[in-house]
């Protein structure tokens, strides 16, 4: 049911109950006059009766009727006139007064009072006097007809004002119904025009802030997929590239160690020859071939430091432990005076390609910023595994975090975020109190360690 037609029964409930009122009060009045008419009727028909009574003890019945004959109908009484055989004698003629004419049976049950009998007893028989409201209930009902037809017309006239006057006042309501029925439909950009009028006016740019929010929550939306998409697929592209970078630092590496390892060893082993023969014999050039020792010894050091940033062959060949393990004894070697600790809580190896190289690039870098900037004295490294991921916490007491960490090395901060999550993992790094900084990985399993 609309709220058009809700309202519009509310009123017409509340004008039938007011018509009712005044129908009452009217047929309430009639019955009153009426019975006040009749009461006074009685009386003096009464009166007159008993008066007659007492006047006319030695006449006979056949004067008494010529008598009340001549007097004729007795307003709002019927006179009845019977022998001591009970035989009617007289009978009062019918009303002049709107004769043939009559109150409905309905009308008059209504307002019609107790009907009461009077008998006079006379010497040869008896009097009977009736209440006769007939003539004042039709005035009554006269009088009813034009007032109930008005009520009625105000009724209906006044539920077909009110059914126009709520249908203007509700127009605004009809605008807003269909603005939001055409948001509904995807007509985000939907908007109502001025009404007017306090409320309507108030509702119009409620709406429209609404739809306006609503827009904007949709676009705001769109664009959140837009820029998770295009974060994933980003992710997705950092990941092919770090794995193709890594790939060409495992081969330059290898060539490195291989090619250039040999070049340098043959040019060691000539420079040996050399010194060899020349000593005792050519001091000058013993001396040339020694610096060409040196500088193969230097070379090969290079190369080895080299290929340890750029791809540790020993994460190839022998698994992520082995390769962290040296990473931390060639940090101790170049750092003796810090101290690195070094905590494998469970085995690492058979673990995939990938997982274990963003685990050896985090340690790497975790440990390259603490040693070259945060000049640390304690460096704590932990890798464990709990629920299927591989935890990874390497703090130090260094200075803590500086304003280059981010950018330090090739990778830094967001490097290392950024390897975390491209495998679906989570990355923090923070401070810690009174000094030094904390970083936290924790990578997903592609497939479990093996654990011992």
């Amino acid at each position: 049911m609309g709220l058009r037609l809700q309202i519009n029964l509310i009123m017409g409930v509340l004008l039938a109950a007011f018509a009712s009122l005044l129908i009452y009060l009217q047929l309430d009045n009639t019955r009153q006059s009426v019975r006040e008419e009749m009461d006074g009727a009685s009386i003096v028909a009464t009166q007159l009766l008993s008066r007659l009574q007492a006047g006319s003890r030695n006449s006979s019945l056949e004067e008494m009727a010529q008598f009340l004959d001549a007097v004729g109908r007795v307003r709002a009484n019927e006179i009845e006139l019977r022998n001591a055989q009970d035989e009617v004698v007289y009978h009062s003629p019918p009303p002049v007064y709107k004769a043939g004419r009559d109150a409905p049976d309905w009308y008059a049950q209504i307002v019609s009072p107790a009907l009461r009998t009077h008998e006079i007893a006379l010497a040869q028989g008896r009097l009977l006097l009736r209440s006769d409201p007939s003539r004042a209930i039709l005035d009554g009902w006269d009088g009813f007809k034009p007032m109930l037809l008005t009520v009625l017309a105000g009724f209906i006239l006044g539920n077909a004002l009110v059914f126009v006057l709520v249908g203007r006042a509700m127009r605004p309501l009809q605008k807003v119904v269909m603005g939001l029925q055409a948001m509904e439909g995807g007509s985000y950009g939907t908007r109502l025009p001025a009404m007017h009028g306090k409320e309507a006016k108030v509702m119009g740019e409620a709406f429209n802030a609404m739809a306006q929010s609503v827009q904007d929550g949709i676009a705001a939306q769109t664009q959140a997929r837009e820029a998770t998409l295009a974060l994933a697929q980003n992710r997705e592209l950092t990941q092919v590239i770090q794995t193709r970078i890594e790939e060409v630092r495992g081969q330059i590496a290898r060539e490195l160690h291989d090619e250039l390892g040999q070049q340098v060893t043959a040019i060691k082993s000539l420079g040996q020859a050399m010194a060899l023969r020349a000593k005792g014999v050519d001091a000058h050039t013993e001396n040339a071939a020694r610096m060409v020792i040196e500088s193969a010894d230097a070379i090969y050091e290079e190369v080895h430091q080299l290929v340890s940033q750029l791809r540790p062959l020993a994460l190839d060949r022998f698994g992520l432990q082995d390769a962290l393990q040296d990473l931390v004894e060639d940090a101790r070697s170049r750092h003796p005076d810090t101290r690195i600790d070094l905590h494998l809580h469970t085995p690492l190896e058979d673990m995939e390609s990938s997982l274990a190289t963003a685990t050896y690039r985090i340690v790497q870098e975790s440990l390259n910023n603490a040693l070259r900037h945060a000049q640390a004295s304690q460096i704590t490294i932990l890798l464990s595994v709990l629920d299927q991921q591989l935890h990874i916490d390497v703090s130090d007491n260094g200075m803590g975090a500086t304003p280059d960490w981010a950018d330090s090395g090739q990778f830094g901060v967001i490097g290392m975020r950024e390897r975390a999550q491209g495998l679906g993992g989570s990355f923090r790094f923070e401070s810690l109190q009174p000094s030094g900084v904390r970083v936290w990985a924790v990578l997903p399993l592609g497939h479990n360690p093996t654990h011992g």
